[in-house]
């Protein structure tokens, strides 16, 4: 929500149109992404009349200040939704950028990959406000993900797997 959905939105401003359809997964609790979404697809659609976009919610994964054991069963619950998701939808690209929503996506991203139904690529782009450590979400997807972009060079020393590209953001 706020600050995450802007990150990604301008990134997704530098792609060019051959990355659509563009699929947006947002929790069920989310209020503000969904009008920022709609706002930037919008002005999209004026510059490139093919421009496509879906939105579809799933169960939050964790919500701000919840407990560590709480967040299992919540994020199970959100991965055993997103799994049917991922299948219909079976992306080419999965490009996230730290909410929790994120890891069950991606998670079933891989789990279709294992089965061998949709190889799926996974871009993590960890937020610019994360100077010295990652999100926990970072700290999941770093070991899961096929290309692990931070944005400041003490983050890449400390995670030799991460690509540093400067702010991008």
């Amino acid at each position: 929500t706020g600050g995450h959905t802007t990150e990604i939105l301008r990134l997704l401003s530098c792609l060019p149109e051959s990355y659509s359809p563009r699929h947006y997964v947002l929790a069920d609790s989310d209020k503000m992404s969904e009008a920022k979404i709609r706002s930037f697809e919008q002005a999209r659609a004026e510059m490139f009349s093919s421009s496509q976009f879906t939105l579809d919610r799933i169960p939050r994964s964790r919500e701000v200040r919840q407990s560590w054991t709480s967040s299992v069963a919540t994020t199970l619950y959100s991965f055993l939704y997103s799994v049917p998701l991922t299948y219909k939808l079976k992306p080419d690209l999965i490009l996230c950028n730290g909410p929790g929503t994120c890891v069950p996506v991606c998670m079933s991203a891989l789990l279709l990959g294992l089965l061998g139904i949709k190889r799926t690529i996974i871009v993590y782009v960890e937020s610019i406000c994360r100077v010295e450590t990652l999100s926990l979400s970072g700290k999941i997807l770093y070991y899961f993900s096929d290309y692990f972009i931070v944005q400041w060079p003490g983050l890449k020393e400390k995670y030799p797997k991460s690509v540093y590209l400067g702010r991008i953001v």
